[in-house]
């Protein structure tokens, strides 16, 4: 039984996350209804179901705080100054064919500042997740403190639209780059959990285009990521969640920089 009195903000985000990928990983390979979205998104009956599960946590928990869900919309005021931002099924096309590169996300945003955070891999057992100072993965009740590393080379790409910030920064581009070839090794995992792969230290980077603003999708992999020490930035080097500016999210400065410089090339009517 949970004393909801004791319980913090970074537990319960960790609690409702395992509780949505304990319904993502029950309902996995079972014959999922589809549920029509926009230009050619959709929802699936895991995802409703993994939300409920997680608003309900949410909700018993903290029932004056306003939530944003990915399925269910925004309820609570507008300006409440605590909201909880809730992805209950990231790469959700993914989960649709089999593929089990997903993600459970969870965060706290208090005023401007995301304050508790947890992104659940429902198949690896594992729980990314920050109380806004310490970043964590938690696996078999077990907690470790995520090492960012750019060891890997690996750099995980976006490739979804929109591309709002096109014809200046194109993601397809980024990949084809010669100096991107020369340094770094492409992934697309559509999904992102690879944003906590970052922080952890199984990804040297992160780049998606797009306006991250209480982004159900990413808050919880930037919190994670900032938590853990890691460089994150829009793809203008400006901070995080300053305009439609996308993301870079690198281990290091020097991956960064050098993730930076490349994107300013393609905006540059020279290509220098």
């Amino acid at each position: 039984m949970v004393s909801m009195d004791t319980e913090s903000d970074a537990q319960l985000a960790v609690r409702a996350a395992e509780a949505g990928a304990a319904v993502v990983r029950d309902m996995y390979g079972t014959t999922l209804s589809r549920i029509a979205k926009s230009a050619g998104d959709f929802a699936t009956t895991a995802d409703l179901a993994a939300e409920e599960a997680i608003l309900d946590v949410l909700r018993t928990a903290r029932p004056d705080d306003a939530v944003t869900g990915e399925e269910s919309g925004r309820t609570g005021a507008d300006g409440a100054r605590r909201r909880w931002l809730v992805d209950p099924l990231c790469g959700t096309l993914n989960y649709a064919v089999r593929n089990m590169l997903v993600a459970v996300n969870v965060a706290l945003r208090v005023g401007p500042d995301t304050t508790a955070a947890a992104s659940a891999d429902p198949f690896n057992g594992e729980v990314f997740w920050t109380d806004g100072v310490h970043a964590r993965v938690r696996k078999d009740g077990v907690d470790e403190e995520l090492e960012p590393s750019a060891g890997s080379r690996l750099v995980d790409v976006n490739l979804d639209a929109p591309f709002p910030s096109a014809p200046g920064f194109r993601a397809v581009q980024l990949l084809a780059a010669p100096e991107f070839a020369e340094r770094f090794r492409p992934r697309v995992v559509s999904t992102t959990l690879a944003v906590a792969w970052v922080a952890a230290g199984r990804r040297a980077a992160y780049v998606t285009d797009g306006d991250l603003r209480d982004s159900v999708h990413f808050s919880a992999g930037i919190a994670l990521c900032e938590a853990a020490g890691c460089v994150v930035t829009d793809i203008h080097g400006r901070p995080p969640y300053t305009g439609a500016g996308g993301l870079i999210a690198a281990a290091d400065r020097e991956t960064h920089e050098a993730l930076l410089e490349m994107v300013r090339k393609q905006a540059a009517p020279d290509g220098r």
